[in-house]
């Protein structure tokens, strides 16, 4: 059965009762199903309004669940988002960018989903609503492996939650494919970096994709840059001890000593467009 709620608790109130599947934009579902056809009621929650686009508050920046990657790139947002505004240029072709959706990306899980290292980089959290309870999760947490996440088959990702706490810093996106677009990454980073007013560097975020079961922030670099001068060479500090977090895995598109080495690079690159012409 398809059914097509037109708010959101119509929409938790089905998968209830239901058990169907979700269906936003379609990006990953269809594919993923092949020749075969839904084995189960489909819950198409595209009309929800209420859960797509991008709103101010005072202490977060919510992105709804429903909003696309074109919204993403359309929006005027804080220069410490232009990491995500980079991803969503990388999610597919115009035509996906147009379809698919932010929580989609984020339950998808996949390892190379472009959308996830920004939003780690940016702190981001989840909202998940089901008909009887909402609950808020940090994206670090809420994606646990590769395809895998924290939420029930009842619930929907209604927001994603920006706490704006670094609006002023620099933020960088960065992918490495076997070309140059419409490709699964080999490697993709992404780098936050605020400078104080001495010119060293206050906080910097680094979260790196394709290179593990889930993409991941690298905590013990963000330590050791912190206090480096924010001026060009800045990438010089990062080794490839720090790297050390990262499991890659060899496949078709690359070794993983290749995505270590080159993962070490685009860290590098992003760090020093991060801080050019400071």
């Amino acid at each position: 059965m398809y059914l097509k709620p037109k708010t959101l608790d119509d929409a938790v109130s089905l998968l209830a009762s239901t058990g169907g599947d979700i269906l936003a934009g379609g990006t990953d579902y269809y594919p993923a199903l092949g020749e075969r056809l839904p084995q189960r009621d489909v819950v198409d929650i595209s009309a929800l309004g209420e859960i797509r686009g991008i709103s101010f508050e005072p202490d977060w920046i919510r992105i709804g669940g429903l909003t696309t990657w074109t919204d993403v790139i359309r929006t005027r947002l804080p220069r410490c988002f232009d990491a995500l505004k980079g991803a969503a240029r990388e999610v597919g072709s115009v035509q996906i960018q147009n379809r698919g959706t932010v929580a989609g990306n984020l339950c998808n899980a996949s390892p190379a989903a472009d959308g996830v290292p920004p939003l780690l980089a940016l702190d981001a959290e989840v909202e998940l609503v089901s008909a009887t309870a909402k609950r808020r999760i940090p994206l670090a947490e809420f994606i646990t492996g590769n395809r895998k996440t924290l939420r029930q088959p009842e619930e929907i990702l209604s927001q994603v939650l920006i706490p704006r706490t670094i609006e002023g810093a620099a933020s960088t996106f960065l992918k490495l494919g076997a070309r140059r677009y419409l490709v699964i990454s080999i490697s993709m980073v992404a780098v936050i970096v605020r400078s104080d007013q001495a010119g060293r560097v206050a906080e910097a975020h680094v979260a790196v994709g394709s290179c593990s079961a889930k993409a991941q922030r690298l905590h013990h670099l963000e330590e050791a840059l912190a206090g480096c001068d924010a001026i060009p060479g800045i990438g010089r500090h990062v080794t490839a001890e720090h790297l050390h977090p990262l499991s890659p895995i060899d496949d078709v598109r690359a070794t993983a000593d290749y995505r270590r080495d080159a993962s070490l690079t685009l860290i590098r690159r992003a760090l020093e467009a991060c801080v050019e012409g400071r």
